[in-house]
């Protein structure tokens, strides 16, 4: 535990990462949605894109923006500078409380009075010497209303998140097949959640987001299980071309759809959950044969035996086993 503790502030301390650094101006961009998006939730034909993701990658926009600013810097003081956004180990959300921006909520996310929970961050590290401004301090108060939203209770206690809990890690950073405790309480949930960010109160003084690249595209806003679940890896790039969901590849956000359908009660996605029961990847075999279960519980007994024996990868039988 003290080298946890050694390692985050070593991460912390911006002088790691650039040791001639004396200021790091921290920077926020809205990225607010115009509707509460959880409203997606119950639309169970479709498919619930977390509210970031749901156009251009924020990584390229806002890194952008920050080279603009950087570079108007360095040229008018000649001092080097840097930009950072998630491409370094840099604590952003510390950094932006200690910056005024906002402070860590409940759901260790930057709360901002202005924005609420909706902000995405950026750093710009520089060798001149400039006025600090003061910290942001903590607003949450007795409120717990993130903790209470979360769909798989990730919230161990307040300020403290236990990531393999969270749909967000589950969708998006696990490789490999949905642990079956969460599977239900996903829902429709295919790319990262929302709900800890949605619930805040704070999110009462947000507004929606003014950079044009950042708001929704209509096709990303809940699009049909059906369509998605039919996505080769060609199509599931140009489909997400451009969009921060690419990186995940296609296999893997499949086994989300797939997922999503075993929680739809939709027998007409059978056609298409019987297909990748043969898929070459066995994380989609494997959410393929959850699905099977889910939609066609008669069919799947049948089928399990010979199945069974004709699959190889164990974590596959296992599905069969113990779906």
């Amino acid at each position: 535990m003290a080298w946890m503790e050694e390692t985050a502030a070593r991460r912390a301390d911006p002088t790691v990462l650039w040791p001639d650094v004396r200021t790091v101006i921290m920077l926020g961009l809205n990225y607010g949605p115009e509707d509460d998006p959880r409203t997606l939730l119950e639309a169970r034909d479709r498919g619930n894109i977390s509210v970031y993701a749901r156009n251009r990658d924020y990584h390229d926009i806002i890194k952008g923006k920050l080279k603009q600013v950087a570079g108007r810097l360095a040229s008018r003081t000649g001092a080097e500078v840097k930009v950072f956004v998630d491409t370094a180990p840099v604590m952003e959300k510390p950094l932006g409380e200690a910056s005024g921006l906002g402070w860590q909520g409940k759901h260790t996310n930057l709360v901002s009075r202005e924005f609420g929970s909706w902000l995405f961050l950026g750093s710009i590290f520089t060798a001149l010497e400039l006025p600090v401004d003061a910290p942001e301090r903590d607003h949450c108060g007795k409120c717990r209303a993130c903790l209470d939203a979360c769909p798989t209770n990730a919230f161990p206690s307040p300020y403290r998140i236990d990531a393999r809990r969270c749909i967000s890690y589950l969708t998006i950073e696990n490789a490999g097949p949905i642990p079956r405790e969460f599977r239900v309480a996903m829902g429709n949930r295919i790319y990262g959640c929302d709900d800890c960010l949605a619930a805040c109160p704070w999110n009462k003084f947000a507004k929606a987001a003014s950079e044009m690249k950042l708001k929704a595209r209509p096709e990303y806003e809940g699009p049909r299980l059906s369509e998605l679940v039919a996505l080769d890896d060609a199509a599931f790039r140009a489909f997400f071309s451009g969009s921060p969901v690419k990186r995940i590849g296609r296999d893997r956000f499949v086994r989300n759809v797939l997922i999503a359908i075993g929680n739809s009660g939709d027998a007409a996605l059978l056609g298409a959950v019987r297909t990748l029961l043969d898929d070459p990847a066995p994380v989609v075999r494997g959410a393929a044969v959850w699905a099977f279960s889910r939609l066609a519980s008669a069919e799947f007994e049948a089928s399990r035996p010979g199945a069974m024996a004709a699959e190889a990868d164990e974590a596959v039988r296992e599905e069969w086993r113990g779906a």
